[in-house]
C-alpha cells in the first residue's frame, strides 16, 4: 500500500535542477522533489510521495488528512507541531 502525505513548503531551492524544496510533515521536515509543481510557493501545502510533491492542496484539507492519519495510528502525536499550531 502507498501513502502520500500533506506537508507544508517551507523553503524552495529554484537554483538546483530539479527543483527542491524543505516540506514540513507535522513538524519533521524533509526535502521533496518540487519539480512537477513549477508554481508552488512557500507557505503552500502539498502531496507528497516517496520524496515527490505531486499536487497541491489547501491548509484545511492538509490539516485534515493529518488528524486522520493521527486517528489511525499513522501519524504519532509527538512527532512534531502540527499545521494547526505553526503561525
Amino acid at each position: 500500500m502507498c501513502l502520500a502525505v500533506p506537508g507544508e513548503v517551507l523553503a524552495i531551492d529554484r537554483s538546483v535542477i530539479p527543483v527542491m524544496g524543505t516540506v514540513s510533515f507535522a513538524g519533521v521536515e524533509k526535502q521533496v522533489c518540487l519539480e512537477f509543481l513549477p508554481d508552488i510557493n512557500v507557505g503552500e501545502y502539498v502531496i507528497v510521495h516517496v520524496g515527490f510533491a505531486l499536487s497541491k492542496i489547501d491548509k484545511e484539507e492538509a490539516i485534515e488528512t493529518l488528524h486522520m492519519l493521527r486517528e489511525m495510528g499513522d501519524l504519532a502525536d509527538d512527532e512534531g507541531a502540527s499545521p494547526e499550531t505553526r503561525s
